[in-house]
């Protein structure tokens, strides 16, 4: 980009999977590995994007995130703490750069219709196959667009989705946790 001399006005941060199962069945260099790509690399490239747009003062800049930052999320344990990191790392970041006119806008999707849950290995949980999910244009529509209008942040999907979200506001983590648990739990195989 910087090669072209023009300046980048708008990026998508879009770093992420998850690993379905118990933690004590799931295997640490996958969640290192994990980390490293919804953490590390969304890090890395914000570094970049944020000084180049800082440099020529404008610039928006859109992180994926997800619903799950919103919640603990046993059976994705280490899937849910890295959106939430996420998220964070996506507010803070949208106050710092304030100053220099850049905006940073969250997208938090609930379940999409995507193979995000099947190469999570999840296909036998209720996120697996038939799950009702969002569909990914219209989550992508709506994190365009709250990135055009410079929005904090946004929950991606339909009324459900954006209920859920104001839901996990008021509820106790213990509660939120004991049903997302009851969903992302492995199913025996029958």
């Amino acid at each position: 980009m910087e090669k072209t001399g023009r300046p980048l006005a708008a990026a998508v941060l879009n770093a992420g999977r998850s690993i379905g199962g118990a933690f004590l069945d799931t295997d640490l260099d996958d969640e290192l590995s994990l980390i490293s790509l919804n953490v590390t690399s969304v890090v890395h490239l914000a570094k970049h994007v944020a000084r180049h747009m800082a440099d020529h003062g404008e610039g928006k800049i859109l992180i994926t995130s997800s619903l799950s930052a919103t919640l603990p999320t046993p059976y994705e344990t280490v899937y849910g703490p890295s959106r939430a990191f996420t998220r964070m790392f996506a507010l803070g970041l949208r106050e710092e750069l304030k100053e220099h006119g850049v905006t940073v806008t969250c997208l938090m999707p609930g379940a999409t219709d995507s193979d995000f849950h099947a190469r999570a290995g999840m296909n036998n949980t209720a996120f697996g196959t038939g799950a009702k999910r969002n569909r990914r244009k219209d989550v992508a529509r709506q994190g365009f667009i709250a990135m055009m209008e410079g929005s904090a942040e946004i929950v991606g999907g339909d009324a459900a989705t954006k209920r859920t979200a104001i839901e996990h506001r008021f509820l106790p983590e213990t509660y939120k946790a004991a049903r997302h648990a009851t969903k992302a739990k492995p199913r025996p195989h029958r």
